[in-house]
């Protein structure tokens, strides 16, 4: 391979915000970046083509061409084919019906392209430069406005015949509960933004006790302030989100046997509310061998993991390719 191959380019894709990032293929850090708002309405022909200048921008600022670049990545919420870089309408990208990025990326920059969906971009970037670095098994946990999980087994990313594993979110847990995947009493039922948010509604309908919560102000992020400031319900609902998340938890724990769970978001920013009831919940639920083997620990990548997300697809991609 040509030692002028020294970078990364990476897309993320989302619903509200797009970015499209370089950097070298030391990856310590983020060259260069642009980010734009989706503005999904316009299509994904008006999207696709911003996603395509943005970069030939960054390339062309920082002095380079497409023959400096190993690959591209490309982090996007699914459902998406990996192996045939189509993406298949994901719910916040509307009239993205079959298209097919790697290809179009990869002929109008000339640079080779991969897809991943963002459960699984997010799990190579934790694996790679954050909290799953070193490790061989690992299970990478979203917890953010949805439960998903991506899959780094025995050094690989694992993503299922179909590309769909890792539904970690649609997991039944209780036979009744807040619903998520559609699905009540599901693990993203309890553990999730708007899942938080339907269980503190329950609890907040059958509490009698004084509270400052109110059906105005149930979000994720509410209820931890008020729990973080001594409300005994909104205490109540982490400890019971705390529980759930340890039995989804013990339930991934005996079945792959991960060295390491990494879990972003909520997790990331209110484990002091989760940790106890749900270390308590894997106590109890999960294989002894298994779970005293397993650390479970917040992501450290925070509100850059989108970025590193769509370079360690790009990185990994690179090395499916060269070795690299």
């Amino acid at each position: 391979m040509s030692q002028n191959n020294k970078y990364y380019l990476g897309m993320d894709i989302g619903g509200t915000k797009c970015a499209v990032v370089i950097s070298h293929d030391d990856c310590n850090e983020v060259t260069d970046k642009i980010r734009f708002d989706t503005n999904s309405k316009r299509g994904w022909k008006a999207v696709t083509d911003e996603l395509i200048e943005s970069a030939e921008m960054l390339i062309n600022r920082n002095g380079l061409n497409s023959n400096d670049f190993i690959s591209c990545g490309v982090s996007c919420g699914g459902p998406l084919n990996s192996k045939t870089g189509v993406i298949m309408c994901p719910p916040n990208l509307p009239d993205w019906d079959n298209v097919p990025l790697a290809d179009i990326i990869k002929k109008r920059l000339s640079i080779p392209c991969k897809i991943c969906n963002d459960a699984d971009a997010c799990a190579i970037a934790e694996w790679k430069f954050g909290a799953g670095k070193g490790t061989e098994n690992m299970v990478f946990l979203t917890f953010g406005t949805g439960m998903g999980a991506g899959l780094i087994l025995n050094g690989k990313l694992y993503s299922g015949s179909t590309g769909t594993a890792g539904e970690a979110g649609h997991i039944r847990l209780a036979e009744d509960g807040p619903v998520g995947y559609g699905k009540k009493g599901s693990f993203e039922g309890f553990c999730s933004g708007g899942g938080i948010a339907n269980l503190s509604e329950i609890m907040l309908n059958e509490y009698s006790g004084e509270t400052v919560l109110s059906t105005d102000n149930l979000s994720a992020k509410a209820v931890a302030q008020a729990a973080n400031q001594g409300d005994n319900l909104a205490i109540e609902i982490y400890r019971k989100c705390g529980t759930m998340l340890g039995r989804g938890l013990a339930v991934l724990i005996d079945i792959l046997n991960p060295e390491r769970i990494v879990i972003g978001s909520i997790y990331q920013r209110s484990s002091n509310l989760l940790i106890d009831s749900m270390k308590k919940a894997v106590n109890e639920e999960a294989l002894k061998i298994s779970a005293e083997s397993c650390e479970i620990v917040p992501a450290l990548l925070g509100d850059e993991i989108g970025d590193f997300a769509a370079i360690g697809v790009a990185k990994q991609y690179g090395e499916e390719l060269y070795g690299h």
